[in-house]
């Protein structure tokens, strides 16, 4: 049940009057991975970001020192991911579910007296829907902290290891995620299918961007024949070895972080 989380890290695996007796609740952190079943392209399953949130969690959490209380919930796979719904396969949430399926665990975890919460996603089509999950949690719960966190915005080597040209443009299911994918679930990558496509230029002449600071709405089809935004045929799993270590490395501090975070109080 676990999965990549080491056991005494799951939440799950603790019982109510464990949790009724544990010490310094307050800055006991919480984190709820968040993830997606969506299109990743020929060549990768549908549980990419859940597996890549998982994945790189369990890997910080087995790093973090024994001192720093802090534990999994389990993964939310399912995701707002109707930008890929002409590809068959994938399962999305609509952002009022998702929305609300934030906030009702966010309202259960400060039930039980915890007063940090982390929603770590991993699904680029959803940070927005984290952000204002977590604003909402804490105007309603003025004591408790919530730190909307993209997985993969923690401290890490990824673009070091990648073309520039991938750097900027891939966003899908290109060379980190599939090389990612290679050290955590190597049988489930189709190396015989990967593909490399980029979307359409952009005239030079436009401040406009399919992504960044002033993006146009658009849907994977309108980009992408394959569901792959990017060049997956360059991945390795010696890269993908390299980017969860640094990933799991940057984990480490920010969960440091948060346990250390004291939150302004003006009331």
């Amino acid at each position: 049940m676990h999965s990549f989380i080491p056991p005494e890290r799951f939440f799950p695996y603790l019982s109510w009057t464990d949790i009724q007796e544990m010490p310094n609740k307050e800055n006991v952190v919480i984190i709820q991975p968040v993830g997606a079943i969506e299109q990743h392209g020929p060549h990768l399953p549908l549980i990419v970001d859940a597996a890549i949130g998982v994945g790189v969690l369990g890997k910080a959490l087995a790093k973090l020192d024994s001192s720093i209380p802090a534990y999994a919930l389990p993964s939310i796979n399912y995701g707002k991911s109707n930008e890929h719904w002409h590809f068959p396969g994938t399962i999305t949430l609509s952002t009022e579910t998702l929305t609300a399926t934030i906030m009702e665990v966010g309202e259960s975890i400060y039930r039980a007296g915890f007063r940090k919460l982390v929603l770590m996603n991993s699904h680029g089509g959803q940070p927005q829907v984290m952000q204002m999950a977590a604003r909402d949690l804490h105007v309603k719960y003025g004591d408790l902290s919530v730190f909307p966190l993209f997985t993969w915005r923690a401290p890490n080597i990824t673009k070091e290891l990648l073309t520039p040209k991938e750097a900027k443009l891939g966003m899908h299911a290109g060379d980190a995620e599939t090389s990612l994918m290679l050290a955590l679930l190597p049988e489930q990558v189709k190396l015989d299918k990967v593909v490399a496509e980029y979307p359409p230029e952009q005239p030079q002449s436009t401040l406009l961007s399919w992504e960044g600071q002033l993006p146009v709405a658009w849907v994977t089809k309108d980009i992408s024949k394959t569901g792959v935004i990017g060049d997956a045929t360059t991945a390795t799993k010696e890269k993908g070895d390299r980017i969860l270590e640094s990933l799991s490395d940057g984990w480490v501090q920010v969960i440091r972080d948060i346990y250390h975070f004291q939150p302004i109080r003006r009331d």
